[in-house]
């Protein structure tokens, strides 16, 4: 037992320095990002298996748990922090709408319906959609300011932010031999400017129904296959994250940066494009955080994050509202600086 705690803790200390690894050179260990958290609760079991049987083995597990106290936190928040609502709050909607079921993933019915009402029912001030599809029943028409830029050759993938506040400047980032892409847009919040981010990195490609048949069926080639395409994925997603990093790092405005990056946030892509931003979730949310309806794994990959001098008062990850792969996500924000 002892053994395996060194093997487990000494693969976790490893994790720890991935966010700090560039895929470009670590492609293959980057994939180990995947796994920290399973890692993180190997690491709590051994700590009460010694605890219990009052061992001093115990130091093994609690000083790699306490060196990745700030890795817990991305991945579990035990307390949720509402505070009261005041007249100047705004409110910020991340959500990945998987083209709006354009094609058929699933058997419900009116999901483009749905998802118009849900948005209509929690009214955010502030909109950005990844994977949009410029269907007739879901234009948001409430929303006088917008910025849409679609691409594509066989399927025509956008990227949407929509905004009860004037938008003043907008435009794009497209990413080199990919269909994922950036939008942006400067808008005017009473006297401030803020700039919206809506981003959708490079897709990592895996099922959100992988079957328990399928697993047991997983062999060696089909393992390798999975583990390549996750690197290249993860490398083309670094290229994507520093080309965002360049831009808004000359924007003289408070930023806030929403979307799907395909990734945890235990990576390095993570890290690159949340420089000092504040993760809402981390800040402001509870529990596991799940994005993304992943059947075996509690993946956090979709986000809000903002300028460090907001003060985030309130944060919701909806995992009840099944009309996407993705679950939207809401952030409730003060322009005052945070205390």
């Amino acid at each position: 037992m002892l053994f395996l705690n060194v093997i487990v803790s000494t693969t976790t200390l490893l994790a720890y320095l991935l966010p700090f690894l560039a895929p470009r050179w670590f492609a293959f260990l980057s994939v180990l990002t995947l796994f920290l958290p399973f890692l993180l609760i190997v690491n709590l079991l051994f700590f009460l298996f010694w605890f219990i049987q009052l061992k001093k083995f115990i130091f093994v597990s609690g000083i790699t748990l306490l060196l990745g106290i700030t890795f817990i936190n991305k991945f579990y928040n035990l307390q949720e922090t509402i505070l009261p609502k005041e007249e100047s709050d705004f409110t910020v909607m991340s959500y990945n709408v998987r083209l709006f079921n354009k094609f058929k993933w699933y058997s419900k019915a009116n999901i483009p319906q749905q998802i118009a009402q849900f948005v209509s029912e929690k009214n955010p001030d502030i909109l950005c959609v990844q994977e949009y599809s410029e269907l007739e029943k879901t234009r948001f028409s409430t929303y006088p300011y917008k910025q849409v830029f679609k691409e594509g050759k066989n399927i025509i993938v956008g990227n949407a932010i929509f905004s009860k506040y004037k938008i003043i400047n907008k435009g794009k980032i497209s990413f080199p031999g990919s269909s994922n892409n950036v939008v942006f847009a400067d808008i005017l919040k009473e006297k401030d400017t803020l700039r919206l981010y809506s981003m959708h990195l490079q897709s990592i490609k895996i099922s959100t129904d992988i079957e328990d048949e399928a697993i047991e069926k997983m062999d060696e080639s089909k393992s390798k296959y999975i583990y390549k395409r996750l690197s290249n994925a993860f490398k083309k997603q670094q290229e994507q994250a520093e080309l965002i990093k360049k831009h808004y790092r000359a924007c003289p405005y408070k930023k806030i940066v929403c979307g799907d990056l395909n990734n945890s946030a235990f990576s390095y892509v993570y890290r690159a494009v949340k420089e000092t931003m504040q993760d809402t979730f981390e800040t402001n949310g509870s529990g596991f955080g799940k994005t993304y309806n992943f059947k075996y794994y509690p993946a956090r990959i979709d986000y809000i994050l903002v300028d460090k001098t907001m003060l985030v008062k309130q944060f919701d990850t909806f995992n009840d509202f099944y009309n996407s792969d993705h679950f939207p996500l809401l952030a409730r924000l003060n322009l005052k600086h945070r205390r």
